[in-house]
């Protein structure tokens, strides 16, 4: 199923299956979620801001965020776990004041959840390696995909190509 059929006129729209998915991404990435010491020492390492927005499913105001207008080639890793979601050649100007992306990294590096809040249905987006809130997806965006992941600034890390991936796991990610 393609995360464009969570958005038919189902009521009750699937979500990702924990229970299904993979161990490793076919990027070659670990999905593992980390251990319960692993997460408090990421969480500690998080500002005040950071763990609103990606602990407590947060929201940073439109057209502040620090990666909306960057031009860069490279990489938006998830600022808690370091696990690549989005390539810059997938990022595109939405006009909506939040970093936007047709597509992941990785498909099995995002999420879907069914989001109630604010009396609408949407579909919420994470990191499938640590869960944490990354934004929303919606079903507006250009081809190829017709998506627009509306992410976060920060909810992400930036790294240019050439650059090595944040490893706050200590697993050994690189691209």
């Amino acid at each position: 199923m393609s995360l464009l059929d969570l958005f038919k006129n189902d009521p009750t729209p699937p979500v990702s299956d924990p229970a299904t998915r993979p161990s490793r991404s076919e990027s070659g990435f670990d999905l593992t979620p980390p251990a319960p010491e692993e997460r408090t020492r990421l969480e500690a390492a998080l500002s005040p801001e950071e763990k609103r927005v990606l602990l407590q499913h947060g929201t940073e105001a439109p057209f502040c965020g620090g990666l909306l207008n960057n031009k860069e080639q490279g990489v938006y890793c998830c600022r808690e776990c370091g696990l690549p979601l989005f390539q810059a050649e997938t990022k595109f100007e939405s006009g909506t004041g939040w970093p936007s992306f047709y597509a992941p990294f990785d498909e099995a590096h995002v999420t879907a959840v069914r989001d109630t809040t604010y009396g609408m249905v949407r579909i919420e987006t994470r990191c499938a390696r640590c869960d944490s809130h990354q934004g929303h997806v919606f079903p507006d965006g250009p081809a190829p995909t017709r998506l627009r992941y509306c992410i976060n600034s920060v909810s992400l890390e930036f790294v240019k190509n050439g650059d090595p991936l944040p490893d706050p796991l200590g697993r050994g990610d690189h691209v």
